[in-house]
């Protein structure tokens, strides 16, 4: 198990490396100077240069490639261009609503696909198994930005249930339990925006991955030994059809880390995407190449983590 986490890490540390220098590259051929939006359109040219060298703009790439690791590596992201504030306390002020948004719509959507996608595969070519599907079908083809929009319209403009948007923050000086119920209210509708589509894929994947576990034989023989088909399907079929099913849950919170940036824009919240959004309308690379790089080592660390379920359920794992 030791030396299967120790590739695993290994194989983490490479790709967050490449990454970097990826993400980095990537930006230096980008159009624009950041100087002159800083500037403005009209600013001095003299003026605009003076403002690049401070900005250390006028360094060669690969200077100010070391000079970004060093300073992760000492765990200072830089200044922001726009905000003239640490990048380190404008990423943590973000991740402090799309971490747990994220959490959040991937709870829904375990919750939603589970019980959909077993239930469809123990109704096989029935009803229930057509109607669930049908839905689930109906889910994936409606893009999150329109439902997030129509639960507006009906929850926020129609019924008043909730706020139309932005975020108030974590405030718990009221209680614990009536800060975080704040919190999470603000949350709850672009969580199930974000989880209508994703629940709706998953439930698919559970679907094909029980029935096809129900093929097997030793389902035949826990049936035969006496096992009702409720014990088999919830006790044993369930266990082994994670397998695959761990992973594309592991790809879609990723997912639901680095891409809800549209959502985050309709409900105004002021989340890591919309950050990134922002920074690159002013052409402030330095949070721009912090935040991506963090949402890929996000990404990185998911699918790390889902390795590691891979070798707790399934033991053959650890031998590859």
């Amino acid at each position: 198990m030791s030396y299967f986490l120790f590739k695993r890490f290994l194989m983490l540390l490479a790709t967050l490396a490449a990454a970097s220098v990826i993400v980095f590259g990537a930006l230096e051929v980008l159009p624009g100077n950041a100087a002159q939006a800083l500037m403005g359109p009209d600013a001095d040219p003299a003026a605009v240069q003076a403002k690049a060298r401070a900005l250390g703009l006028d360094v060669p790439p690969a200077r100010r490639y070391a000079g970004w690791i060093g300073g992760l590596l000492h765990g200072d992201m830089g200044l922001s261009y726009a905000y003239g504030a640490p990048v380190s306390q404008l990423v943590a002020e973000r991740l402090a609503v799309t971490v747990p948004l994220a959490l959040l719509a991937m709870a829904l959507t375990v919750l939603l696909a589970l019980p959909a996608g077993v239930l469809a595969a123990a109704r096989h070519n029935r009803l229930g198994d057509v109607g669930l599907m049908t839905l689930a079908q109906v889910g994936m083809a409606i893009p999150n930005f329109w439902l997030a929009i129509l639960l507006i319209l009906l929850f926020s403009v129609k019924l008043q249930w909730f706020s139309a948007g932005g975020f108030d923050g974590w405030y718990f000086g009221d209680g614990l339990w009536r800060g975080l119920w704040a919190g999470v209210r603000a949350l709850l509708l672009p969580a199930v925006a974000l989880a209508v589509v994703q629940g709706a894929i998953l439930a698919r994947f559970v679907r094909a991955s029980v029935l096809e576990v129900l093929r097997e034989d030793f389902v035949r023989t826990a049936r035969a030994k006496g096992l009702s088909r409720r014990g088999v399907l919830w006790g044993h079929v369930l266990r082994n059809a994670m397998i695959p099913v761990i992973t594309v849950m592991g790809l879609q919170f990723a997912e639901l880390l680095a891409g809800a940036i549209v959502v985050e824009n309709v409900f105004y919240l002021p989340g890591l995407g919309r950050l990134v959004f922002q920074s690159i309308a002013n052409r402030d690379l330095v949070v721009v190449r912090n935040c991506v790089l963090l949402l890929a080592g996000m990404v990185v660390v998911v699918n790390f983590v889902v390795d590691v379920l891979y070798a707790l359920i399934d033991p053959r794992v650890k031998a590859r």
